[in-house]
């Protein structure tokens, strides 16, 4: 049972002997990121979608630096699509010293399309943190000033030991210039833990529902409560209505999505789903004050955390990290995290709704669906896959 009597700004429980952290707030998950590299005394594995060369970027880089020159062996992993706007010589004094650095860039054709979503910062294979927020201003500033709202989790303990072996395996298979969608297939089903109170599931190209799809699923299926926030919400017929059945079969389920985001398309594709949803009885919200990035879903007594949106690419393509906590407590205080983001937020009723559902919303809610979760699904994973054998 997770002792949980946390300052309501930030809940923090201690699970079978690791202690967990949450970080709401960007300057916080900042200080806290690089107080986790500055007190690392042996190894740093840094694994971001995105990490920009603007002055938050700098100062995790800097602090990187200094990791290695006071003995610390360190490992940084970026997305080749999503930090391709750092200046292009941003990372050279990263590189210059004794650090292992690696771009993860499938090779152009039909692994290109292929993302590594996953954020991750491990010191000493003992403390890491993860969340959905990457390293760049934007997600490091403040509500008020117009930043990305997301979420962070600092964890410590001796479950965290598993991710060393999972982040060598990936960041070796992104340097081999041989690598094959089946093997990091492999990879994903073979360091996903799924015993004791802290599963580590990952996500990726997988042709069947991933470790991560496959556990939030089988939550579902059972639920009687269902709280979650989803900055990009488009899912496909099936969890769908797996989302909606919490409420129809007379649990309580709500949902938070953006009202603001980066991608219009985003927000129209999670408008489009929220007929089906609000007839089977959820309670929909549209978070205001700033753009959404949060992923986060707590059914019963189980939470969820990490950097998977709950869309069509982050069920099926792009490499995914998430964390699955099985702990009352712990699930107590994240409702109510969920709870201040409820108050910050516009209820969606279905007379509100039906008046916003014009025939020209309704069809741009459903072009929107359709590139989010239908057309960019199927031309990834077709080109992913092309050429790969049937799954093992």
């Amino acid at each position: 049972m997770a002792d949980a009597n946390p300052p309501k700004s930030a809940p923090s429980a201690t699970v079978d002997g690791n202690r967990l952290t949450l970080l709401p707030d960007g300057p916080e998950r900042l200080d806290a990121l690089i107080a986790l590299i500055d007190e690392a005394s042996e190894s740093l594995r840094i694994l971001y979608y995105i990490f920009l060369s603007d002055e938050s970027g700098t100062r995790v880089r800097d602090a990187l630096i200094r990791a290695v020159e006071r003995g610390v062996s360190v490992s940084v992993l970026v997305d080749g699509f999503g930090s391709d706007t750092a200046r292009k010589d941003f990372f050279q004094p990263l590189i210059d010293t004794r650090c292992a650095f690696c771009r993860f860039s499938p090779k152009f054709g039909r692994r290109y399309l292929l993302r590594n979503h996953q954020k991750l910062a491990l010191a000493d294979g003992r403390r890491v943190i993860i969340g959905g927020f990457n390293v760049s201003d934007d997600y490091f500033g403040t509500v008020e000033s117009g930043a990305w709202r997301d979420l962070g989790l600092e964890v410590e303990g001796p479950s965290v030991a598993c991710l060393v072996h999972y982040f060598d395996d990936l960041f070796g298979w992104a340097q081999r210039p041989d690598r094959r969608i089946r093997d990091l297939r492999r990879m994903l089903n073979r360091h996903s833990i799924m015993s004791g109170k802290l599963h580590w599931l990952f996500g990726g190209p997988t042709r069947r529902l991933s470790p991560w799809a496959r556990a939030v699923r089988r939550d579902l299926k059972q639920a009687k409560r269902l709280d979650m926030i989803a900055a990009y919400f488009a899912p496909g017929p099936r969890l769908l209505r797996r989302s909606g059945n919490v409420a129809r079969r007379g649990g309580t389920a709500r949902l938070v999505t953006a009202a603001k985001s980066d991608n219009n398309a985003t927000i129209g594709a999670a408008r489009h789903t929220y007929w089906q949803l609000l007839k089977r009885g959820v309670e929909i919200y549209e978070y205001q004050p700033t753009k959404l990035h949060t992923k986060l879903f707590v059914l019963d007594d189980v939470v969820h955390i990490g950097s998977a949106n709950f869309d069509m690419r982050s069920l099926f393509l792009n490499l995914e990290m998430m964390l699955r906590i099985d702990d009352a407590g712990f699930a107590r205080s994240m409702r109510r995290f969920v709870d201040g983001e409820v108050a910050n937020s516009v209820r969606i009723t279905r007379e509100s709704h039906r008046a916003q559902r014009t025939w020209f919303n309704r069809l741009k809610w459903g072009i929107a669906y359709f590139l989010v979760a239908v057309a960019d699904y199927r031309i990834s994973h077709r080109l992913n896959f092309a050429g790969e054998p049937p799954p093992e």
